[in-house]
Formats: structure tokens, sequence, C-alpha cells
């Protein structure tokens, strides 16, 4: 497969490679305010509880990875361009810039 390319030009969102450390912090969180209501709970109202509802204490908006964004073939060609002209000191550099670009694009 090392010849594929991505057939539909979706993009992630990311500004980080894991959520590890984002999970954990609402996690913690989470059991910190379930823990909290439980022992404000009198013996008399134990049946109405509800537990605490994860999007109380989280939101994926502020994770390091929100989403994902279409970016379409004729947004690829900009950048790639835009990039490559940036980039690159000669006409040959520039094209190669472009095909390596437009490889990786592609995977």
């Amino acid at each position: 497969m090392s010849r594929s390319y991505k057939k539909t030009p979706i993009m992630e969102n990311t500004t980080c490679h894991s959520e590890r450390l984002d999970k954990s912090l609402w996690l913690r969180l989470g059991r910190r305010k379930e823990r909290i209501n439980l022992d404000a709970l009198n013996a008399e109202n134990k049946d109405d509880y509800c537990t605490t509802h994860q999007r109380e204490v989280s939101n994926p908006r502020y994770m390091g990875k929100d989403g994902k964004n279409y970016f379409s073939p004729e947004e690829q060609a900009q950048f790639v361009k835009r990039m490559a002209n940036t980039i690159g000191q000669d006409s040959q550099e520039r094209a190669s810039l472009k095909r390596l670009l437009y490889k990786l694009m592609g995977k």
C-alpha cells in the first residue's frame, strides 16, 4: 500500500500528538465533582441522584485534538504552491518540494 492515497481530503485539527493529559485532567475533575455530590447527599434523597454527565466537566473543543475539517483539492494545491514558493530557493527545489508535499498530503 505504499502508493495509496487518501480518497477523502479530510484533515485533523491537531496541535498535539496525544490527548492523554487532557483526558486525565477531565477524568480527575469528573471524579472530584462526583465525590463532592455524593458527600452532599442526605439519606432521604439518595433515590433521586443523577450522576455527573461527562459534558459537565469536559469540552472536546478545548482538547488538543478537536475535530476534523474538509480540505478540498483546490485548497491543497494552493497550500502546496505557497509552501514551495516560501521555502524553495530555485525552480528545481520548488518543483521537488511540490512533489514531496503532494505525496505527504495524499497519505
